[in-house]
């Protein structure tokens, strides 16, 4: 008998591999999937402008750092001693004014230069839920913690969240036009919105992607969500919140990546780069043992080689 389904996935043409430069943007599932990038030091940036949880916010910040809009003093607020924008994620938000315009230009500056260079964008989306400011009548990417009162909450419709992909597409190519997209919904339920809600905004956001997605438009779809609530149906998946795939659930989805975007070629360094990740993570019993000092020397040696082989690879060492 079958306890599990699997969901069948096919191998995309246009691969990762350590040529490759890429960059993530959305929900906090990205930054399961960017970690796994870090730590098989792929060329790859997250999230520079904090999660984002809705296309909108993501379609807003992706067309500013394309146009290099400069954020200036009408841009900001201050709230709870600290500094904050409605386009950002409170990672970015500092109790210095001058700092936090500083941080947003210089992020703007490198997103775009990041654009430019990009072989792969992957945009993880995380609900179609959004908050709009009464006061401006424009919908924020984070509340930042200012009173409920202040915002409407509203559902983004199937049509609203295709029209912002498509625009999305449409500001990438304009200035990359080789670059591969990769669309995903998080995995992670959003049950504060409530049961239903979750659901509906995850229905929501994959009837709006897959309005878009064609993979001779070099716009692809892979099926995070899916493979959380079809393959791994089970809650031993799940962190103790109940809400947020576990560690184990992230390593499946992350290996059911590599057998779709990650080129075979990379499997190699990819071996060879965990080895010298859990070594430089040993804590010997010894620090001044002739044994760990070997240890440390054939460590270095691995980590020269493979740094020969891929010029951009980097690690902090250890020294005997």
């Amino acid at each position: 008998m079958n306890f599990r389904t699997q969901i069948p996935l096919k191998k995309n043409l246009k691969q990762i591999d350590y040529n490759s430069k890429i960059i993530l943007f959305g929900s906090c599932f990205t930054k399961n999937i960017g970690n796994k990038l870090e730590y098989f030091k792929f060329q790859s940036n997250t999230n520079p402008f904090g999660i984002l949880f809705h296309p909108l916010a993501i379609e807003h910040l992706i067309a500013n750092s394309i146009n290099k809009r400069e954020y200036t003093d009408q841009d900001v607020f201050f709230l709870n001693e600290r500094w904050h924008t409605f386009d950002a994620h409170s990672d970015l938000s500092d109790v210095s004014k001058e700092k936090l315009l500083s941080n947003l230009n210089s992020t703007i500056e490198f997103t775009h230069k990041s654009m430019q260079q990009a072989t792969h964008v992957i945009i993880t989306l995380g609900t179609a839920w959004v908050y709009r400011l009464i006061e401006t009548d424009r919908i924020v990417a984070n509340c930042h913690k200012v009173p409920q009162k202040k915002f409407l909450k509203e559902l983004l419709a199937p049509v609203e969240i295709s029209e912002s992909l498509a625009a999305i597409v449409s500001l990438i190519r304009d200035y990359n036009k080789k670059v591969e997209i990769i669309f995903t919904v998080s995995p992670v339920r959003h049950l504060k919105d409530g049961f239903v809600e979750n659901s509906l905004s995850k229905a929501n956001l994959i009837s709006g992607i897959h309005q878009i997605v064609g993979p001779r438009k070099q716009i692809h779809y892979f099926p995070s969500y899916e493979i959380m609530m079809d393959d791994l149906r089970d809650y031993r998946f799940y962190k103790k919140d109940m809400l947020h795939p576990n560690e184990t659930a992230v390593d499946y989805i992350w290996e059911k990546f590599n057998k779709t975007w990650i080129n075979e070629k990379a499997f190699q360094f990819m071996h060879e780069i965990d080895s010298i990740q859990k070594a430089l993570a040993h804590k010997p019993f010894n620090p001044t043992s002739e044994k760990h000092r070997e240890f440390l020397s054939d460590l270095n040696k691995n980590i020269e080689r493979i740094t020969q082989k891929i010029s951009h690879v980097s690690f902090k060492q250890k020294k005997g």
